[in-house]
């Protein structure tokens, strides 16, 4: 792209600002949407979008996906057998180089997933969703390489968590609970009346819904053990064994499945209320309960201040979006439109870190606007090397969002070499693996009508003098895409 294709729109700093907190980044295509719609219908388009869809390129990219068109089940099965197969094989070599095919197949399925929200991330005008899609997919974490998961995480972005970004929470929590990847990843299909395991049960209670110190038990996580055995994941190939009186009882949805013979039937006590032995309804009854919690409402509330205003959000704006958690049954949406109409929000703006999801992504949209990429590798090597690749956090806290996770100098360095990258060429963006290769589009003209309508008048003295001593477009670019005014939104 060696030229600007779309008209001058100036946008005042606080509306930039704004544009770069609720999406991905700022860039000309969204300053036009938002000067089109306006302030209001804009933050309206975003919370209720009318449509997610991506430019044909894009979703054409994503159609060709075997994730897009094979069901999980099959996926699973398939991978199953393989691995199964490879098992079986006696001689060394043979039984290394099946392994290798087999990973290469676990890589590709991680890979389809991440290429399909970075083309989302990149080009929706659902900008609002596709942050929160990452958002709660760090609030609900996962680690690819756990088990098998890289067979099941790109239907757990896709089914469990997007559909419901903007829901209530309560549809987003069960929709976790019920996915077996969560189940798998947090070890629930090993708790089996008898053998008891708490570590789903504990996760839930401290990481998804209440919160540390927030008034449970160790009891409290003992009993939601208890009411989450035999939640699972089906085993299609190897169906459970079920006595006649319980088989009534035996529920399969997918993948998931809920196995009688492994559930504890005993009564149970859960934060001070009594739940009846009977089934998969003690698992419901017990989520509703967390959902209703006080402890979950501020728990919520407050990380989607964190994430979206400050580090340490001020109390009262908390607890205004605590109330609406409250009084909406966790509606997503209203308990953000209070965190965006509040004034600390708005006085947050411009302040926050990027981490590197923020910075690579604002980036090549600023970069290369709607000119669709073909090749999402790079991107993926750049969030690798900053340390946050897409479903790569070992643990179940997900990635940390204060600022001093990701503004240390070797952080830095590698954000340099990544502006370096963009700036002087698309660095493979537009280079289709394997032949036929297609010409790269010449470096992208950063210094276009937004900036100098707009982002011109928010960079400080310091950067702008940078920016006039730079020898090419190339350098220019990259000065501005490593520039201390760049990294923040």
């Amino acid at each position: 792209m060696t030229a600007e294709r779309v008209p001058s729109v100036p946008l005042a700093p606080q509306d930039l600002t704004l544009v770069n907190r609720i999406t991905w980044g700022a860039n000309s295509s969204t300053a036009i949407e938002f000067r089109t719609l306006g302030l209001d219908r804009f933050l309206n388009d975003q919370l209720h979008p009318p449509s997610d869809s991506l430019p044909a390129a894009a979703q054409e990219q994503i159609d060709s996906l075997s994730i897009s068109h094979t069901p999980l089940e099959q996926i699973v099965v398939e991978a199953e057998q393989q691995v199964k197969i490879v098992y079986a094989i006696a001689d060394p070599d043979v039984k290394q180089a099946a392994q290798k095919v087999y990973q290469d197949r676990l890589n590709r399925l991680g890979r389809e997933a991440a290429t399909r929200t970075l083309l989302r991330d990149l080009y929706s005008h659902a900008q609002l969703k596709e942050q929160l899609t990452w958002f709660w997919l760090n609030h609900f974490n996962v680690h690819l390489y756990k088990s098998n998961l890289r067979t099941m995480i790109g239907d757990y972005e896709d089914q469990a968590i997007r559909p419901h970004v903007l829901g209530h929470f309560c549809d987003l929590l069960n929709a976790t609970v019920h996915h077996p990847a969560m189940l798998r990843y947090l070890d629930n299909d090993q708790n089996a009346v008898g053998h008891i395991n708490e570590n789903y049960a504990r996760e839930i209670m401290e990481l998804h819904t209440m919160g540390v110190g927030s008034g449970y038990s160790q009891q409290d996580v003992q009993e939601l053990a208890r009411i989450l055995t035999g939640l699972g994941v089906a085993q299609p190939q190897n169906p459970p064994k079920i006595k006649p009186e319980l088989q009534s009882q035996y529920i399969r949805a997918g993948l998931f499945e809920f196995n009688p013979s492994r559930h504890d039937y005993g009564d149970k006590m859960f934060l001070g209320r009594p739940i009846k032995g009977r089934g998969l309804g003690e698992a419901d009854e017990a989520i509703g309960i967390l959902c209703r919690a006080p402890a979950t409402a501020r728990f919520i509330s407050k990380k989607l201040a964190v994430y979206f205003a400050s580090e340490v959000p001020p109390q009262p704006l908390v607890d205004a979006m605590t109330e609406t958690f409250s009084r909406t049954n966790g509606d997503i949406a209203a308990v953000l439109k209070t965190m965006f109409q509040n004034a600390a929000f708005i006085s947050s703006l411009g302040a926050r870190f990027k981490d590197p999801m923020h910075y690579v992504l604002s980036a090549v949209r600023l970069a290369y606007d709607n000119r669709v990429i073909l090749n999402a590798g790079p991107m993926l090597g750049w969030l690798s090397r900053l340390a946050e690749p897409l479903y790569g956090h070992e643990t179940p806290d997900g990635y940390p969002l204060i600022d001093a996770a990701w503004n240390g100098p070797g952080q830095m360095v590698t954000r340099f070499e990544v502006a370096r990258a963009i700036g002087s060429n698309a660095s493979g963006l537009f280079k289709i693996e394997g032949p036929p290769v297609l010409e790269q589009p010449a470096f992208p003209l950063v210094a276009n009508s937004l900036y100098f309508n707009t982002i011109q008048g928010t960079l400080g003295p310091a950067t702008l003098k940078a920016l006039s001593q730079a020898n090419s477009p190339q350098d220019w670019n990259t000065l501005f895409l490593s520039s201390p005014e760049f990294m923040r939104r």
